[in-house]
């Protein structure tokens, strides 16, 4: 015969037993409701994040309430380490305080005589302002604007003049001499202080081109050169060659053709050669090599007028253009309080108005872009000074928007930061709710960044996997501080 389950439970309930409901329970067995933070209770914790994150060396955040300041979350907050390149957000605000938002950058044709029937009795100058955005492109347009107004050629010299600033061979003395985010600085800057360089191999041999190129243009220039050498290493090595930049590269790393853009030592004369080309292309003559003035007087011929000062912070701080951190740092601290001899000054005047303003009394910056793994700031005085400066500033919206992979409703507007063996963030979590933050989260292995050799500083064993995980850290805290202090 067979036994079911049904059968089983007639036959008991027919014969009276009812040991299925005896001593029912007092209370019911239907699970209890969740407790209404429990999703919250299940976040990890921010010390198992840095754990897991196997970073070595140090980890220092802090996470603040928008509306109060306070400090909801921190670890290390007023220990001091590299910003890298979040340095460039309090560069904006010392920019933005010094020369407004309606700033703009000119640079200017000069002459230093009177133009009749053609002719300038006198010089021409290219005068510098600083523009760090000028490019290929304004000066071609600068050359017909000076035939527009009947220029044709000139008794004199073709000079340049850069000294609205104080003429920088490199940012960082410590970072290889072919990184194209390492150029010169100066009064007078063209293309980023770079000019690009391609290779191809013809029949054996490769012909190469030094250019100063843009979408329209690509002028060839003399001041930088190339030569290809008969090795493998070193790949590039650079000299200076009687006032140009002498550049040799290594046969074995070239393979069939390829091309790079590299630093400019003498951007001056990079822009007044490029600036000739276009002039004598518009029928002017400007002959002879291109001279130097310190000297600005003279008869505007030819205006441009650089965009408005936010706007060119908004790309600064979305492509990390070292070049324009230190330019418009600089200008802010020329503004503020006269002439400065080079960055190590202009910075300390940005840390004296940080201090001043009660921003970030620890900072400790000796450059404008963050290039230098020697400047010093703490997370928590990022944090507060990002509270200052989200509370009705303009510089929230210059950053750049991130959205959350698992909370796509709380996107993060950013800077990052990122040297070797160094990784920061810093910026605002929008709320959907009342409570928006400013963060800072600062990375940094000191230890296995001051080991790393010269030759290998551009691209470092094991850095790339390193920048990884602290991405990942960063982002896990940026989610666990959005569940916890957002929802």
């Amino acid at each position: 015969m067979r036994v079911t389950r049904r059968g089983v439970l007639g036959g008991l309930l027919a014969s009276g037993a009812t040991p299925l409901l005896a001593d029912a329970p007092l209370t019911s067995i239907r699970p209890a409701p969740r407790a209404a933070d429990l999703f919250k209770r299940a976040v990890i914790s921010a010390q198992a994040l840095v754990e897991q994150a196997r970073l070595g060396g140090e980890v220092g955040f802090a996470v603040a309430d928008m509306r109060t300041g306070t400090i909801l979350e921190s670890r290390a907050p007023a220990l001091g380490l590299a910003p890298a390149s979040t340095a460039k957000t309090m560069t904006s605000l010392y920019a933005l305080d010094a020369l407004g938002i309606d700033h703009r950058f000119e640079t200017r044709l000069v002459a230093t005589g009177p133009v009749t029937a053609g002719r300038l009795e006198g010089d021409l100058i290219l005068a510098g302002g600083g523009d760090p955005t000028l490019d290929t492109d304004a000066l071609a347009d600068m050359a017909m604007q000076l035939k527009q107004v009947g220029l044709r050629e000139i008794s004199g010299r073709f000079l340049v003049a850069d000294g609205a600033l104080p003429l920088l061979r490199d940012i960082d003395a410590d970072q290889p001499d072919h990184v194209g985010y390492n150029p010169a600085v100066g009064g007078l800057n063209l293309n980023f202080n770079r000019v690009h360089f391609e290779w191809r191999r013809e029949a054996g041999k490769y012909r190469v081109t030094m250019d100063a190129r843009s979408d329209r243009y690509r002028p060839e220039v003399t001041m930088a050169q190339m030569r290809v050498i008969d090795r493998t290493l070193p790949v590039y090595t650079y000299a200076d060659d009687d006032g140009r930049d002498a550049w040799t590269v290594a046969r074995g790393a070239l393979g069939t053709g390829g091309a790079r853009w590299l630093p400019v030592r003498r951007p001056a004369l990079y822009a007044g050669e490029v600036f000739q080309t276009f002039a004598r292309a518009q029928g002017i003559a400007l002959n002879g090599d291109v001279g130097r003035t310190d000297s600005f007087a003279g008869t505007t011929l030819v205006r441009h007028n650089s965009a408005a000062l936010p706007e060119i912070l908004r790309d600064m701080l979305r492509y990390s253009t070292n070049l324009t951190a230190e330019v418009v740092g600089m200008t802010a601290s020329v503004r503020r309080g006269g002439p400065v001899s080079g960055l190590a000054e202009s910075a300390a005047r940005m840390n004296a108005w940080l201090a001043d303003r009660g921003l970030a009394p620890g900072a400790a910056f000796v450059d404008h872009s963050g290039l230098s793994g020697t400047s010093r700031m703490s997370a928590g005085d990022m944090a507060q000074a990002m509270v200052a400066a989200g509370q009705g500033g303009i510089l929230r919206g210059l950053l750049r928007t991130y959205p959350m992979e698992n909370r796509p409703e709380t996107p993060v507007q950013a800077k990052t930061g990122t040297l070797n063996f160094v990784s920061a963030l810093t910026g605002f979590v929008a709320s959907p709710g009342n409570t928006d933050l400013a963060f800072a989260i600062f990375c940094a292995d000191s230890p296995r960044r001051a080991a790393v050799p010269l030759t290998d500083r551009e691209s470092p064993p094991g850095g790339a996997a390193w920048t990884r995980r602290a991405r990942t850290l960063q982002w896990a805290l940026l989610e666990r501080w959005s569940t916890l202090y957002t929802a």
